[in-house]
């Protein structure tokens, strides 16, 4: 199983991106699906969840600002981001784990604002 992101990039302050996270192979159940960021020289950081259910929880830093969904169907999940900030840049990596506590995570993806 590989979760494969896109949807990164350079963008100005103010402006808006939307990371997709897609898993392929075989996964019978995906519980949670979590996006997660590390900026330069930081520690990795939980910015949106997911449940199965739809309910989402967000880090302060990014609320009222992204947006996090899901197509249970195709096991993708998205991370639609605006409003964005110099500190939101980073790398944005997106993790699932099942109902077992199996969990996968994606390669990671680059999201540079520019001030």
């Amino acid at each position: 199983v590989q979760l494969v992101e896109s949807g990164g990039g350079l963008v100005q302050a103010g402006g808006s991106l939307r990371l997709s996270c897609a898993a392929s192979g075989s996964i019978s159940s995906i519980n949670i699906m979590d996006w997660y960021r590390q900026p330069p020289g930081k520690q990795r950081e939980l910015v949106a969840t997911i449940t199965s259910s739809g309910i989402t929880n967000y880090a302060d830093s990014v609320k009222g600002r992204f947006t996090i969904s899901r197509d249970n169907a195709k096991n993708t999940a998205w991370l639609q981001m605006n409003s964005l900030k110099s500190e939101d840049t980073a790398v944005y990596y997106c993790s699932f784990k099942t109902p077992w506590g199996i969990g996968y995570w994606g390669q990671g993806t680059q999201v540079t604002v520019s001030s």
